[in-house]
């Protein structure tokens, strides 16, 4: 398998691999790699950094301060409290970033990246942001119907889209209308007439203080509804099963997953996307298989596909941090990072998610990435600071404080070969998926002739990061 191709799998199914990995794949089929990235993630390991019980106790305080009518004590204890929940946010953040940059399971963790900003869904308490993100990842490979019905229950989404104020005598529209226009069946495949019925249909769905799902029965409208046609006592679950019956679904989400994966083009591939959404909806939505049927196909190795995908914010930074070997001196750069360029993990800025692709990038962002690597391995100031937002909740993300990031530079150049002749080419071809021009090439090399191999292959590779082409995969 070519080089090119490994590493396009290696990205586009994770965040890139050491060099070491890439070269050690390269007697490999593309089947036989994206089966060891399977089985490397089967093994689920829920995040545990916020204790729930913790923050029921700390509410429960707060509230017979209340009672009490202490409202010095509730003023001071409320923003301890907000002050406690904005750092435990972060470090959910920055945990996850470790996770996706030095876990093996890196399939799970980039499928739950992609169903965060599909499933999307905002909470400020971390504990309900913390059970959101593990059943992302704990559902992330297998049936997407397991997936959506989890989400569906989970605090945050019922908080985030307002079914807590969905009750039977006031129905709201909110979650109903999301679920099918953004989660499942896409825009023009149900009426408005679906949206009030189905928002009737999860009257009663509801969480208690544990964050734990709760039906409430007397909030429930019984009475008869009519959804897709059709007329019944139908609930929340019915409605579920009903959405993934209906083939347009697995043609939204086959659609969707295509654009993030593979090329965010699909026009003249409409065959190709029909005969993997009908594979999907066979399989009974299985995400691994789907997955499979993308990363093994021969046109997923098309030029047209390689380097054609703007890298998120995410994806450059964990992409920094797991093919160099990367760590940061504290946590702060990953949140500083993630603001800068607009990506910041269980923040996201609406219910539709990111828009993406060519959205990553202006003239400040790109000046942002291109002066990154500079600022990270040799000490430069970027002299660029986060927007300000005026979101009092965003604001612990914006603090610039160290950047130095360390790599063992040794380690990295053992990894190349130790003629020197085509150094720079052997270090460009593994960083960079599109090639770029010789001439600049050329120049490049010339400048770092005189020093060690170890640090002629940090300052190339630090060069070549701070290129444009490194912005794609």
């Amino acid at each position: 398998m070519l080089q090119k191709n490994i590493q396009h799998l290696y990205w586009r199914a994770g965040f890139g691999e050491p060099y070491t990995v890439v070269r050690s794949a390269h007697r490999q089929s593309a089947r036989q790699i994206f089966k060891k990235m399977l089985q490397d993630s089967e093994d689920f390991r829920p995040i545990d950094i916020v204790d729930m019980r913790e923050v029921v106790a700390e509410f429960r305080k707060l509230q017979e301060m209340r009672e009490l009518k202490k409202e010095e004590e509730v003023g001071n204890k409320l923003k301890n409290l907000q002050k406690d929940q904005k750092e435990q946010q972060g470090t959910l953040n920055t945990t996850w970033i470790d996770l996706m940059a030095t876990s093996k399971g890196v399939l799970r963790e980039k499928m739950a990246l992609f169903w965060h900003g599909h499933l999307v869904s905002r909470s400020l308490n971390p504990a309900f942001s913390q059970s959101y993100l593990n059943t992302l990842r704990k559902n992330a490979l297998g049936k997407f119907g397991d997936l959506l019905m989890a989400v569906s229950k989970e605090p945050s989404m019922l908080q985030f889209l307002n079914n807590k104020q969905n009750k039977k005598r006031s129905p709201n529209e909110n979650f109903a209308r999301e679920l099918m226009e953004l989660f499942t069946l896409g825009r023009g495949n149900y009426s408005e007439k679906d949206i009030k019925e189905v928002a009737r249909a999860f009257t009663g769905w509801d969480f208690d203080l544990q964050g734990r799902f709760v039906f409430r029965a007397f909030q429930h409208d019984n009475d008869q509804k009519t959804i897709f046609g059709k007329t019944g006592n139908f609930n929340g679950e019915d409605v579920i099963k009903m959405i993934l019956e209906r083939k347009e679904t697995a043609q939204f989400l086959t659609t969707k997953i295509y654009k993030y994966f593979v090329n965010e083009t699909i026009s003249g591939n409409e065959k190709r996307l029909a005969e993997l959404s009908k594979l999907f909806y066979k399989s009974d939505y299985d995400i691994a298989n789907l997955l499979e049927n993308i990363f093994t196909a021969d046109w997923f190795y098309d030029q047209e596909n390689i380097g054609s995908h703007i890298k998120s914010p995410v994806e450059l930074l964990v992409g920094i941090k797991r093919t160099l070997g990367a760590t940061f001196e504290n946590q702060q750069p990953n949140l500083f990072i993630q603001k800068v360029l607009g990506q910041v993990l269980l923040y996201p800025p609406n219910v539709a998610g990111w828009a993406g692709g060519k959205n990553w990038i202006d003239s400040s962002s790109l000046l942002f990435r291109m002066q990154l690597p500079a600022m990270l391995f040799l000490g430069k100031d970027g002299n660029i600071s986060a927007k300000k937002d005026g979101d009092v909740n965003t604001e612990y993300q914006s603090k610039k404080q160290s950047f130095k990031a360390s790599v063992d530079w040794n380690d990295f150049s053992k990894s190349f070969s130790e003629k020197d002749k085509n150094l720079l080419g052997e270090i460009s071809q593994y960083l960079l998926q599109v090639p770029v021009n010789e001439q600049f090439t050329q120049n490049l090399a010339s400048k770092f002739q005189n020093n060690s191999k170890e640090e002629n292959i940090k300052q190339m590779a630090i060069a070549l990061m701070m290129m444009p082409e490194y912005q794609v995969c």
